[in-house]
């Protein structure tokens, strides 16, 4: 089994990095940053400014030196709205802004009221995909869940991968849907949940 370790600041161009690539194929992101060159340029900064906040909490955690990571918000620590609304406004194709800003609206809207652990992005190389790597990673941070007794909740911008998550404990909350925009779909689990 690979070990799970914590990426500090000073290794963000690597847990970035590996999000970007594995986001290369992402319906939600592909839409948002349909140009491969703007996609390229500017999904580092949208991955930083979504879950960037996770390297400053000691849950930025990776697996085989860095084909796999994963961008935990403890409880109470928040994406850069601010950053994110501003990186819409200048990169997304204009006809797109409108759906992608009523998307983030309901993905806000969606978060459990109690206190969670929040799951803005995880992502595995391409090229490692299918090998159990993000397994890895989920099944590390249910552990602390579980431990703490706390929810965690995330949002999945791929159909393909929601019953990747239910096998970890994860249940549909809802579908968000703004317009083009592909799906988005709320998850939620339960400390203790299992498929």
């Amino acid at each position: 089994m690979s070990a799970v370790a914590t990426a500090p600041r000073t290794q963000q161009d690597s847990v970035i990095g590996v999000i970007t690539l594995a986001f290369s194929s992402d319906p939600v992101a592909r839409f948002a940053l349909p140009d491969p060159a703007t996609y390229l340029t500017q999904m580092p900064p949208v991955v930083q400014a979504f879950g960037g906040a996770a390297l400053d909490h000691g849950s930025a955690w990776y697996v085989e030196g860095f084909l796999g990571a994963a961008l935990w918000l403890p409880p109470g620590v928040h994406p850069d709205h601010e950053t994110l609304d501003a990186l819409i406004e200048r990169h997304v194709p204009k006809q797109r802004q409108g759906m992608m800003s009523e998307a983030f609206e309901q993905m806000g809207a969606s978060h459990p009221d109690e206190p969670h652990w929040y799951l803005p992005l995880i992502g595995i190389d391409p090229s490692w995909q299918n090998h159990g790597l993000g397994s890895v990673l989920m099944e590390y941070a249910a552990a602390i869940f579980d431990r703490d007794r706390v929810l965690a909740y995330l949002e999945s911008s791929n159909p393909r991968n929601i019953p990747f998550y239910q096998r970890h404990g994860y249940e549909v909350i809802r579908t968000i849907r703004a317009g083009d925009c592909p799906p988005i779909t709320p998850m939620l689990r339960r400390p203790g949940a299992r498929a």
